[in-house]
């Protein structure tokens, strides 16, 4: 079944996964999801990912980070910006996740990037998703 959605469905698929303490989860490849996994990486949320090139649809396999008590690294993924309703701010806009604890994960003219970045390149862009 096709989805609306794809970024909206691989945040879902991570958030159930995290909660459901598996070690990994595979998502449908495409390029902007790869960015988002990648951010996510840098930023401590996720552990490796790897991207297998499968035919019709490429996959990319997550592995999921938890802490010593296995309490999952993502304790919240929200999409902010929809397909139905974008949502886009300028670098005035963006707003802190948790007092700065969590990010918000934006698609900009130079790529997609954490809030931080953002800031200090000083652009705006749609506002993705939240992660804390």
């Amino acid at each position: 079944m096709p989805v609306n959605d794809p970024v909206g469905d691989m945040l879902t698929r991570l958030r159930n996964a995290s909660r459901a303490r598996h070690d990994k989860v595979v998502i449908p490849h495409s390029k902007l999801k790869v960015e988002i996994i990648k951010v996510l990486k840098d930023e401590g949320y996720i552990g490796e990912f790897a991207i297998h090139e499968i035919a019709p649809q490429s996959e990319i396999t997550v592995q999921l980070k938890y802490g010593p008590d296995r309490s999952p690294a993502i304790t919240g993924i929200k999409r902010v910006s929809k397909p139905g309703l974008r949502r886009y701010v300028t670098v005035r806009e963006i707003p802190q996740v948790l007092g700065g604890l969590g990010i918000s994960i934006l698609s900009t003219s130079r790529g997609i990037m954490v809030d931080g970045e953002a800031r200090k390149q000083k652009v705006g862009g749609e506002l993705l998703c939240t992660v804390y």
